[in-house]
């Protein structure tokens, strides 16, 4: 997998310095938007430098805040693989470390500086919520659960792993929703300390698809979001 540090960024036209990173642990798209731009121009490219400077010490200063006991080093890279979607998200490297991950297109298709200050402020919440590591015990619980359910009814060992595999999925997603509800109200006061504006910001979502209220679905609806932003907005 190859990423393009943000300190390289300023020669994205041209030659690009890369750095290899190890396997990451949770790719947490958003919504795509239809044929996005491929490549940000360098106006975009320097509003996204801008956005870091500013947001990152905001984004890390919270996470001390809230969270003292995690790694608040926050590293922001750009995802440089060909055909990747308008995507941004939260990962840990293999040490530990929060990655804030966008790609080409993310960065080309934000339309201000607000917008793109509340993705990065939403994926660092991400982190400082801790929420990789419920995840993964909403999933255990899931497949211990649906796993030990088809053992009692005395299901074969192939029906039985299969249960524990559809657990998990489940037990992963249950809450996903909750998540990304938990991470636009702390992103809301990452980017409103940042100096931007998330009520401007969470415009980002009337560019993509609604994914409405699906059972089991992994992103809330976007009225709801919105409504999210503007309920913690208002008291700041």
């Amino acid at each position: 997998m190859r990423w393009i540090y943000v300190l390289g960024l300023v020669g994205l036209i041209g030659c690009v310095p890369t750095v290899e990173q190890g396997p990451v642990t949770r790719p947490a798209p958003q919504q795509a938007a239809p044929q996005p731009p491929a490549t940000p121009t360098r106006a975009k490219v320097q509003q996204f430098m801008t956005v870091v400077q500013r947001v990152e010490p905001i984004a890390e200063r919270e996470c001390r805040a809230r969270a003292p006991r995690s790694n608040c080093d926050f590293r922001i890279v750009v995802d440089d693989r060909p055909g990747q979607p308008v995507n941004a998200y939260q990962t840990l490297d293999r040490s530990g470390r929060p990655i804030l991950a966008f790609t080409l297109p993310m960065i080309a298709s934000v339309r201000n500086a607000d917008e793109l200050a509340f993705v990065m402020g939403h994926e660092a919440a991400h982190h400082i919520a801790g929420h990789i590591p419920r995840q993964q015990q909403n999933a255990a619980a899931g497949a211990i659960i649906l796993g030990g359910l088809a053992a009692l009814t005395g299901a074969s060992q192939g029906i039985v792993d299969q249960a524990v595999d559809i657990g998990a999925g489940v037990g992963s997603r249950t809450f996903s929703k909750e998540f990304e509800l938990e991470a636009d109200a702390m992103g809301t006061v990452i980017t409103h300390r940042a100096g931007y504006s998330p009520l401007r910001g969470v415009e980002f979502f009337s560019q993509i698809p609604d994914p409405g209220n699906r059972f089991l679905g992994t992103h809330p609806p976007n009225a709801q979001r919105v409504a999210t932003v503007r309920r913690v907005a208002a008291g700041l």
